[in-house]
């Protein structure tokens, strides 16, 4: 976004929206200021308004998300911050984009069909510039991959293998959270593998055209926990009270301002019982995707592995390329080495794990790539420091920067990339109930030109 200087309105203030703010407050204060909140908590936005006034800022205006259109008529935003619930992420877009005003928008665009739609007639109509934020685009691994697609190292491109591991720091937090409620969140393959699903559209620069899915929660919810006899998690190494799988929200500062005070403000329960009732996503899902090109994408997601990362194998007509991430080695107990109840991954996603010298599966990543009848070459990877493999750094730069940089690559995510990630996620869903492949071009679920 290069409209220069731009006032800022953000929607939804939760522990995502920090990204955002600290990069205003601080970094790019110089391009931009933030001039008013939209949320339901005046809890969460006086957190903020305390961030900004450290950093020598005033506090914005206040309004209710009821209030947005409100918001856009007296404060006059060059742009919106949008950053709520996935649920809502339409209503705040459509209404930005039709009064002209520029939108930066979280992953996943929207989460039905319905709310699809809406934005895209909406950005279509608009005058003003709608950025869907795929971080993980900007990771250096991830742009490297994407280099040595496009300049032909393994041919054209025939099928690709995508396993995405979340530990159970990481994965259990999505069932504790809003994600677990299928009508918020459209359930983590809309939620969180429309980053992955992004990922690979983008590296094959092609369209999704049929998918067919499986999926189930397994693990974590009241009847599995039931079954397993794992309804008592303590762990005995760590002494009769320490529960793994327990976050304390009033022993971290962040977590306790931003949810726990806050919830008799909005009705939030942050902390939900991972094994307990209301869960309605599921938490193992295997997708195969049929791309325009006769790609074929098989991708499995797991919400509860003993470490985090993931891997990509891409074969070509000229030989493979494979990608290797592992974000934390493994998840320690409170008896080796220290719990992590505390730790929000939404606020600190890459924590180091409590990885030692000889642990077998250490943090770090790698990217190969093998020619027919060569031998296998590592190729070197940028360094990239901070969340996300040094993607959300990168993203602000983007977007917040003085001077726009080439993007030989096509980093920059409008929202027919947003489309385009959130359709297979939608078919995946629909695949999975009804056990038939889905076309996510056809009838109800065509979300216009991708």
């Amino acid at each position: 976004m290069r409209v220069r200087p731009h006032r800022y309105g953000v929607v939804g203030v939760g522990a995502r929206a920090a990204v955002y703010i600290d990069a205003l407050a601080t970094t790019y204060a110089e391009r931009g200021e933030i001039i008013a909140w939209c949320d339901p908590s005046p809890t969460r936005m006086s957190f903020y308004d305390r961030v900004l006034e450290r950093a020598g800022h005033p506090a914005p205006a206040r309004y209710r998300p009821d209030d947005f259109p409100q918001l856009l008529a007296e404060q006059r935003p060059d742009g919106i911050v949008v950053t709520s619930p996935d649920h809502t992420h339409h209503t705040y877009v459509v209404a930005a984009l039709d009064a002209g005003i520029d939108v930066i928008v979280e992953k996943p665009l929207a989460t039905s069909v319905t709310a699809a739609r809406a934005i895209a007639q909406a950005a279509d109509a608009s005058s003003a510039e709608l950025v869907v934020t795929f971080n993980y685009r900007y990771a250096p691994r991830n742009s490297e991959l994407r280099r040595i697609l496009a300049e032909g190292s393994v041919g054209d491109v025939t099928s690709v293998h995508f396993e995405w591991a979340l530990d159970t720091v990481h994965g259990a937090d999505y069932f504790r959270r809003w994600h677990r409620d299928r009508t918020l969140s459209g359930g983590l393959l809309v939620h969180k593998s429309s980053h992955h699903f992004d990922l690979v559209n983008w590296w094959l620069d092609d369209d999704p055209q049929v998918v067919h899915a499986a999926g189930a929660l397994q693990f974590y919810g009241r009847a599995n926990a039931a079954r397993r006899g794992a309804l008592d998690r303590r762990v005995p190494a760590a002494g009769p009270d320490a529960d793994p799988f327990a976050l304390d929200l009033a022993g971290d500062d962040v977590l306790r301002q931003l949810y726990l005070e806050a919830e008799s403000e909005d009705g939030y329960v942050r902390n939900q019982d991972v094994f307990g009732d209301g869960i309605t996503i599921e938490d193992n899902a295997a997708v195969l995707v049929t791309y325009a090109s006769s790609a074929i994408l098989s991708y499995s997601l797991n919400a509860h592995a003993p470490w985090e990362g993931y891997r990509v194998s891409i074969n070509g007509t000229a030989g493979r390329a494979e990608l290797e991430v592992v974000e934390r080695g493994h998840v320690a107990s409170e008896g080796d080495g220290g719990g992590h109840s505390a730790v929000d991954p939404s606020i600190h996603p890459n924590r180091p794990g409590r990885a030692r010298s000889d642990d077998p599966r250490p943090a770090g990543q790698r990217l190969l790539v093998q020619r027919h009848w060569e031998r296998a070459r590592e190729l070197p990877i940028p360094r990239g420091e901070g969340p996300h493999g040094g993607g959300d750094a990168r993203l602000l730069d983007d977007l917040f920067g003085a001077d726009p940089q080439p993007d030989p690559l096509r980093r920059r995510a409008e929202h027919r990339d947003g489309l385009r990630s959130l359709a297979v996620g939608l078919a995946a869903n629909r695949s999975i109930a009804t056990g038939r492949p889905v076309r996510v071009d056809d009838g109800d679920l065509a979300l216009g030109r991708h």
